[in-house]
């Protein structure tokens, strides 16, 4: 075994087969970990940034944070409500672009999808910076390495991530909990100490730069709404769950809206009480848990465990946007790589592509949360309308029972995140916004280009118009002079032409399939019999999902057969019109024909099809 496949092996484990996929399941506790570490762990930045915009208006300004933050807490009820009629409507899975696709048609389906890609890539990018700031807030030595940090954190997270989702699930539960338990544990402490009369320190004196107008109260309330990212993330993974999968993520929702608006309101409640101004180079929870903890070992692991459930925050976007990725390559808006399982039943180039955008954010931004919270929140919030506006129309259509009751729940969740939409845009929008409205149109028009590619190449390469051959059964010579390995990816117009070609060199065919699973065999052998009819058509079965292996074994023992003859091994590829249409396609071809020349294979032709 080489360098590079050992290295791969030992940090990525062993490969898996495709028939563990289903083994690869979470419980509701991992779940909990997995799918709602972005949300949970919002608690720890959502107060500050309400507070970091009511300090311009002074601090008699900051106690306006209580009533926005119940504010927000109604809007996550309304939300989580709406998403359990969504998960229970779509038991395999209702994220915000199979929903807004089915029901409202392609373009708010893509529009959905768009927004949600921007979210997923900022959830990654807010969370690590976020983290990395909790890390220097303990140690300010390390502040100068921020952007290095987050670098790191986000290659350690996309590692983790490939490895696959059960092991992902085991190692993110202790952080979560963790967290979890240290915040209740800071709000009783913090509670209990008010109420044995501790007295904080009064505000200092604070300048009014603005006045307290509902213009100010709704951009400090759009600030505090980054709470709710992350929310719709059960609802997009409902087949990450144990069987019945929609029932325990209905269940696992409910407990995280509790969980996440206890601890919510609870700092923001602290927040208000122990007088706490935002400060630069700390965090709110920092300050917090100075005032209440001290500055003992318990403060240090409430920083450590903030460091690392923000850190694996980011695992909601790493969970559901690669599946994200997969659907809308499915249906030919992304390029085809991205539907593809790893080597450990993950969509790996969906966590490749994840770790790059967030990573080049970060540098972009310098690791500094503040400046990136601006964009955030705007594509969850259009996949949030987008979404619950398509269960409306579900419901309309559909018309079981109680439908009318879960389009009204729906339909206040529509109308709800809509205004929050348009206060999060109008507030936010010369603050940054603007470049998240201006992107998804942007991704919307290239992923109508791809789509557009790829129904074009349908079209070129379709065998329907084609007329049934006769072709009298072929018989082995007694002495073959000349065999052929035609290999078979589809049977499609480049295929029919490079068989063409073998007949026309070879007195022995043998044509070759490799099934990783995704192949409707009967549908094949239809096709073959209607066309190909002659040549003997060859399955062969890789529970490892690999192409390039299979083949290059099953040449090497069909040239061991054929000794004293060139065996020629005839590929089909087609070739696009330009030369970045390629980059949507597997460039199987290169690496087949390296893998050949490994194994000493004489002859490889390539029948070359232009669209």
């Amino acid at each position: 075994m080489s360098l590079y496949p050992q290295i791969k092996k030992f940090l990525l484990g062993k490969t898996l087969p495709t028939s563990a996929h289903s083994e690869e399941r979470l419980s509701n506790a991992a779940a909990l970990a997995v799918l709602s570490s972005d949300a949970l762990s919002s608690v720890a930045y959502a107060t500050e940034e309400i507070l970091l915009v009511l300090v311009a208006a002074g601090t008699g300004a900051l106690a306006v944070s209580m009533p926005i933050a119940v504010a927000i807490i109604l809007l996550l009820v309304i939300v989580v409500l709406s998403y359990r009629q969504t998960i229970r409507a779509y038991p395999k899975g209702g994220g915000s672009y199979i929903v807004a696709r089915e029901n409202l048609g392609l373009y708010p389906g893509v529009v959905a999808g768009a927004s949600l890609m921007i979210d997923y890539i900022l959830t990654v990018t807010v969370s690590i910076s976020a983290g990395t700031a909790a890390l220097t807030s303990l140690v300010p030595q390390l502040r100068p390495f921020t952007v290095s940090l987050c670098l790191i954190f986000i290659f350690l997270l996309m590692l983790a991530n490939l490895r696959g989702v059960k092991e992902s699930g085991k190692i993110f539960m202790i952080p979560t909990y963790a967290f979890i338990v240290s915040v209740f544990i800071l709000i009783f402490l913090g509670l209990f100490k008010q109420a044995n009369g501790f007295v904080p320190e009064p505000y200092p004196p604070i300048p009014v730069a603005e006045g307290l107008t509902l213009f100010f109260v709704l951009r400090a309330f759009s600030a505090g709404c980054t709470a709710l990212t992350g929310v719709e993330a059960i609802s997009d993974g409902v087949l990450a769950f144990k069987k019945p999968e929609w029932q325990n993520a209905r269940l696992t929702l409910l407990f995280l809206s509790v969980i996440l608006g206890v601890m919510f309101v609870g700092i923001t409640y602290l927040a208000n009480i122990y007088h706490i101004i935002p400060k630069f180079g700390e965090t709110l929870v920092s300050q917090l848990g100075k005032m209440i903890l001290g500055q003992g070992l318990f403060y240090g692991f409430l920083q450590i465990v903030t460091l690392l459930i923000l850190i694996l925050a980011a695992n909601t976007s790493y969970a559901d946007f690669p599946r994200l990725c997969y659907f809308l390559a499915r249906d030919g808006f992304l390029p085809r790589q991205l539907t593809l399982l790893g080597e450990r039943l993950v969509y790996s180039n969906g966590i490749i592509l994840l770790s790059v955008c967030a990573g080049i954010l970060v540098v972009i931004f310098k690791g500094d949360v503040n400046a990136v919270i601006p964009l955030y929140a705007v594509g969850v919030f259009t996949s949030f309308t987008l979404s619950q506006a398509g269960m409306v129309r579900h419901w309309f259509n559909e018309k079981g029972s109680g439908w009318f009751a879960s389009a009204l729940m729906n339909g206040l969740g529509a109308v709800a995140t809509l205004v929050v939409l348009g206060v999060i845009v109008s507030t936010k929008f010369k603050l940054g916004a603007w470049m998240v409205v201006v992107t998804v149109p942007i991704l919307v028009t290239l992923f109508m280009a791809i789509r557009s590619h790829y129904i074009h190449v349908a079209e070129r390469l379709s065998t329907q118009e084609l007329e049934p051959r006769s072709y009298i059964p072929r018989i082995k010579p007694e002495v073959v002079t000349h065999p052929a390995v035609v290999v078979v990816g589809q049977l499609n117009r480049g295929t029919v032409e490079a068989l063409d070609y073998a007949r026309s060199i070879a007195d022995e065919i043998v044509a070759v399939h490799v099934d990783i699973g995704s192949t409707d065999r009967d549908k094949l052998q239809q096709q073959w019999q209607k066309l190909e009819s002659d040549i003997v058509l060859e399955i062969i079965d890789s529970p490892y999902r690999s192409l390039i292996e299979p083949i290059s074994d099953f040449v090497s023992e069909f040239e061991v057969q054929h000794p004293g003859v060139f065996t020629t091994v005839i590929i089909p590829a087609f070739v696009t019109r330009n030369w970045w249409e390629s980059i949507l396609h597997n460039q199987t071809t290169l690496f087949l024909k390296r893998a050949l020349l490994a194994k000493k294979s004489r002859v490889v032709a390539t029948v070359r099809y232009y669209l």
